[in-house]
């Protein structure tokens, strides 16, 4: 099987009709609600807007959709978590022992 893609890649569609596929980096728990951290796949990483896309799964009729973090306390937390995960494992390879 080829990983050729990488990660999974979701396609959502914002209230406005605009949809946008992005790539699922990771999933964590916190404070028992999950969150999930994307890439656009659509934006060069020089683009100004190009970064990490952490939206949250919420539960709307009995169905789980994806949500922005609205609250900007819960995002920093958030996304403090998911940078240790993400990126804290590249910066240990390069410490000298």
């Amino acid at each position: 099987m080829s990983e050729e893609y990488g990660n999974d890649l979701v396609t959502i569609t914002d209230d406005e009709g605009n949809e946008y596929v992005l790539e699922h980096l990771h999933t964590l728990e916190y404070k028992d609600t999950f969150y999930m951290a994307f890439l656009p796949t659509d934006l060069d990483e020089d683009d100004e807007d190009y970064g990490l896309i952490i939206l949250k799964v919420i539960e709307e009729n009995g169905e789980e959709i994806l949500g922005s973090v609205d609250e900007q306390d819960e995002l920093e937390q958030v996304y403090e978590l998911f940078a240790e995960v993400l990126f804290d494992d590249e910066s240990e390879e390069n410490v000298p022992q």
